[in-house]
C-alpha cells in the first residue's frame, strides 16, 4: 500500500488551498477529522509548511476537483512503482545515533536474562550485528568491563510486545520450563503475570522454618508432671507476702 510523503504537511496544504471537507482530508492523509479541524483552526501543525501533493506526483488535480464537487468522494494516492513492496523490505533495525551507545548494554541484558534468544532475534530487536552479540556472549567485547545490563525496552530500542513475542517464540522452541524464575524468563509478560507464584520464604529466613528457642517435648513433660492437687498450684497464685501484709494491717 502506497503511503504519503509528509502527511501532516500535505494536510496543511489541502486545508489552505482546497475546499475539501475535514473528513476528506482526514481520509486521504490518515489523520483524525478533529486533528484536521485543529489544523484549520491553527491549533495543530503550527509552523508546518504545506506540501503540494499534486506537484510531487502523489495525486492528480482531477481527483481534487471531483472531491471538491462531491463531499462523499474519497481521494486515492497515486500509484508509485518505486514504493512497491517497500513494507516487505527486510534489514537491520535502524537505531538513532543518540541511542547507539546504549545498544551494547541492551545486548548484555538480553544475553544475561534471556540466553535462550538466538542471535538473529537479538539482532532484530536492537538492530545490531551477530559478531557484536557473539563478542558480548563470550565477554571479549572491547568495552565489556564498563558495560551494564539495561532493559532494551527501557532504553527505547524495542517495544515490550516485540520482546514478548521473541521470548515466547524462543520458549516454544526450548520446550518445557522448569523453575519459577526460569518460567518467567521464557514466557511473555502477560503469561508471566497470569502464573501462580510459588510460596517461598524470604532469603533471610531460609533454614529457620522449624527453629525454636525451647524444646516442645520438655514443655509437654513439665505440664504432665505438674501437681494440681491444691488451688494455689492450679491457679499459679503468688506467694504469701500479700497475706502477711494484710495481717500486719489488722
Amino acid at each position: 500500500m502506497a503511503k504519503l510523503l509528509h502527511p501532516k504537511a500535505t494536510a496543511v496544504w489541502l486545508v489552505d488551498n482546497t475546499t475539501l471537507t475535514f473528513k476528506q482530508v482526514a481520509d486521504f492523509t490518515g489523520f483524525h477529522e478533529l486533528e484536521v479541524q485543529g489544523i484549520a483552526d491553527g491549533d495543530v501543525a503550527v509552523g508546518v509548511k504545506g506540501f503540494d501533493p499534486v506537484a510531487n506526483n502523489q495525486i492528480d488535480q482531477e481527483q481534487i476537483d471531483l472531491a471538491e464537487k462531491s463531499p462523499m468522494y474519497r481521494m486515492k494516492i497515486k500509484f508509485n512503482p518505486a514504493a512497491h513492496d517497500e513494507e516487505k523490505r527486510r534489514g537491520p533495525r535502524y537505531t538513532p545515533l543518540s541511542k547507539r551507545q546504549d545498544r551494547p548494554n541492551a545486548i548484555l541484558w538480553l544475553v544475561k536474562f534471556h540466553p535462550e534468544l538466538a542471535d538473529s532475534q537479538i539482532s532484530k530487536l536492537v538492530g545490531t550485528t551477530k559478531p557484536t552479540i557473539q563478542s558480548i556472549r563470550e565477554r571479549t567485547h572491547w568495552n565489556i568491563q564498563n558495560m551494564q545490563p539495561i532493559d532494551p525496552v527501557a532504553l527505547g530500542l524495542c517495544r515490550q510486545t516485540e520482546l514478548d513475542a521473541a521470548v515466547a517464540k524462543a520458549a516454544k522452541a526450548t520446550g518445557t520450563v522448569m523453575s519459577d524464575d526460569e518460567r518467567r524468563k521464557l514466557v511473555s509478560t502477560e503469561q508471566s503475570l497470569e502464573m501462580d507464584t510459588e510460596p517461598r520464604l524470604p532469603s533471610s529466613m531460609e533454614g529457620l522454618e522449624t527453629f525454636t528457642l525451647s524444646d516442645s517435648r520438655d514443655d509437654e513433660d513439665k505440664k504432665s508432671n505438674a501437681d494440681y492437687s491444691d488451688a494455689d498450684s492450679f491457679f499459679n497464685l503468688p506467694g504469701g507476702d500479700d497475706d502477711e501484709d494484710e495481717d500486719k494491717k489488722d
